[in-house]
């Protein structure tokens, strides 16, 4: 079938939480895809930072088929051979103590919050049902109704009440504000070190560290969203190392998953995970053989192939020349490592018209918050592929 078929197919079948571009893809190598009409496509998107190694990088195809022949499922109802090496190996690499793997982002954010709030009644002490989390504005930490909770974007929270009460919200990482907000029903903030969804929100230079130092003196659990800017994004092994912070809790998922399997996992010291009890909290599929194995080697990889170091150089090269073109449209060129984002004027009108343009052009993006283009290539992208791609937004936007 050809893209029109596959689109009316689509329409026809599927309910429609998502506004795609009209690009039908069916085969991916690297940085580059191919539709079912046979055009090649640069991927400036990377699945949300899901595909941080690329499509169909030969090691986790490898580990992927291998461990898929052995092994798929058992549920946590067994142990598997894979669940211990990935405790061990993540944990490292994370410099944690545990590890508590689910499948997706969100779920490992509502794992984070129960983390959190089962902390604060036994080792805080706060009164049952009492518990407060503080959560930053403009956030994106997933689509959950009690994510959407601490949502203000309005449309995500739109049809979907009644909420889940225990939340704060406070201007993006704002030290003075996070101050007055704790309680002694405070029991964790809530961060994503940069706000990707949220338009690429670079943090005010040293508000990071200062809001954790906040968390430490009041005896509240700083955990970071590092399910997108995490594993080398953004020029760092986590977007936290920018400033020198190591979460009380660490949120990981996409990149985790080699770009072949949903999985996240949240990380932490015994005295916070260790909260839990058999029966309290799990998955069906959360640390399955197959999930562990390709997560294994994806932290192998990140390290073998210094992709954060790489991500860093190849980022701080592009923007620069981003910042070079000229005309009316662009506001501003913002980001870290390969997580970079284009704001628009008003004027020039929406981001999404200029990335259907450039898919015209070859190159696939996405637009946010209505005005910027955020673009966020494998890591694993070549210099010339870069090139390419700065051609066409110069040619697009300049």
């Amino acid at each position: 079938m050809d893209t029109q078929k596959h689109n009316e197919m689509i329409d026809r079948y599927s309910a429609r939480n998502y506004a795609p571009l009209p690009v039908v893809i069916a085969k991916g190598q690297g940085a580059w895809v191919e539709d079912v009409d046979g055009r090649r496509y640069l991927d400036m998107l990377s699945a949300y930072s899901a595909l941080n190694f690329g499509h169909n990088h030969p090691r986790v195809l490898e580990v992927f088929i291998e461990q898929a022949r052995q092994l798929t499922l058992t549920s946590r109802a067994f142990q598997n051979d894979q669940f211990g090496p990935f405790c061990k190996e993540i944990t490292e690499f994370c410099a944690m103590d545990l590890v508590l793997p689910m499948n997706t982002g969100a779920e490992a954010v509502e794992t984070a919050i129960k983390t959190a709030r089962k902390w604060g009644y036994t080792i805080k002490g706060v009164e049952p049902d009492q518990a407060e989390i503080i959560c930053c504005d403009n956030n994106f930490h997933g689509r959950t109704v009690t994510i959407v909770t601490f949502s203000t974007d309005p449309q995500f929270r739109d049809g979907f009440g009644p909420f889940t009460p225990g939340f704060k919200i406070i201007p993006y990482l704002d030290p003075k504000a996070l101050e007055q907000a704790i309680t002694k029903n405070t029991v964790g903030l809530l961060v994503e070190p940069i706000q990707g969804e949220g338009g690429i929100v670079m943090p005010p230079p040293g508000s990071l560290k200062r809001c954790y130092d906040i968390c430490r003196s009041h005896n509240v659990l700083f955990m970071a969203d590092e399910i997108q800017t995490g594993l080398g994004r953004t020029g760092r092994v986590f977007a936290c190392d920018h400033e020198d912070v190591k979460p009380d809790v660490l949120i990981l998922g996409k990149a985790l998953g080699g770009g072949v399997m949903p999985v996240s996992a949240v990380l932490a010291s015994k005295d916070i995970l260790g909260v839990f009890n058999p029966g309290d909290h799990g998955s069906t599929f959360g640390g399955n053989p197959l999930g562990c194995a390709v997560a294994r080697t994806a932290l192998k990889i990140l390290t073998d192939e210094n992709l954060s170091q790489r991500a860093a150089e190849l980022g701080e090269a592009f923007m620069a020349r981003l910042r070079t073109i000229g005309g009316s449209k662009i506001k501003e060129v913002r980001g870290r490592g390969l997580l970079i984002g284009i704001e628009l004027h008003t004027q020039a009108g929406p981001a999404k018209t200029y990335c259907k343009t450039l898919k015209d052009e070859g190159m696939l993006c996405k637009d946010t918050v209505e005005q910027v283009l955020r673009l966020a290539p494998p890591l694993v992208i070549e210099p010339k592929d870069l090139d390419w791609a700065f051609e066409r937004v110069a040619k697009v936007l300049g």
